[in-house]
């Protein structure tokens, strides 16, 4: 099960409430979309998913997701979660969802669960993944899904750089404007950077992330692994944290939201 944290609805929660939460896990191509979350005149996946919830139930359902992607953003483990009171088992709601629902969106599982929980608030972390087509011709098969650099990329280089990311920073050179309210200051888990083949694939997990800040990140690093500034030069756009610095913004074709993190419940 992915969501390890996730714990049982309890009967006391039933008695309670007449709802019942369920927590998807969801794939998708962000091809088509103008990102995960709702908006009046464009299509998005938490459009697509609503509908065919309502399709499915009959409820106006609203969701809530652990990550909001943006457009033309892909996922694999997104994490998605809502109240219903309809008495469909998860493999029903499985199988009938990915019914209704376009081809370029699908959901890989669902899992009843606790009625308070948080899919946002309650994930440790996220993991992101950017794919790069490193090679000399550009591939119409990989345009949706890789950002094309014709330049050989210095992975020793941009894994260098890398290193500078891991820890509680301030991320504010990361992205083009600082929240108004909070603090661009998040703790980077993991970060590095692997070939396999003409792919480079830049993976990274964090607590929590800026809007923009996956993509402003791979522009930087493959500024440092076309040798344009050096891993030292990336360690100074970081400590600067002035908003804008780190430049260019990959496209959004490259990125996709890997897996979603949960703490394990105690006693487990």
């Amino acid at each position: 099960m992915v969501l390890t944290s996730v714990r049982p609805e309890t009967e006391k929660a039933k008695s309670a409430d007449s709802l019942t939460m369920i927590v998807l896990i969801l794939e998708y191509d962000g091809t088509c979309y103008n990102g995960f979350q709702l908006q009046a005149n464009a299509p998005t996946i938490q459009g697509e998913l609503e509908k065919a919830l309502h399709t499915l139930t009959g409820e106006h359902i609203r969701v809530a997701a652990a990550s909001r992607t943006d457009a033309g953003v892909h996922a694999r483990g997104q994490v998605v979660s809502f109240k219903t009171a309809s008495p469909l088992s998860s493999e029903i709601f499985v199988k009938a969802l990915n019914y209704h629902l376009p081809a370029d969106i699908a959901v890989r599982e669902a899992h009843k669960t606790d009625i308070s929980l948080d899919v946002r608030r309650a994930a440790t972390s996220r993991e992101y993944s950017y794919h790069i087509l490193n090679s000399p011709a550009r591939s119409p098969l990989s345009r949706g899904y890789a950002y094309h650099v014709p330049g050989r990329l210095d992975i020793e280089a941009m894994n260098m750089a890398c290193r500078e990311l891991v820890g509680t920073h301030d991320f504010a050179s990361f992205v083009t404007c600082v929240p108004v309210k909070g603090s661009a200051v998040r703790r980077v888990y993991r970060a590095e950077v692997k070939r396999e083949g003409e792919l480079v694939i830049f993976n990274i997990e964090a607590s929590s992330f800026l809007i923009h800040q996956v993509r402003n990140t791979v522009g930087a690093l493959i500024r440092v692994g076309l040798d344009k500034i050096s891993a030292g030069e990336f360690h100074k756009i970081l400590e600067a944290k002035q908003p804008g610095l780190a430049w260019p913004m990959a496209p959004a074709c490259g990125l996709r939201l890997m897996k979603v993190n949960y703490s394990r419940p105690s006693g487990e």
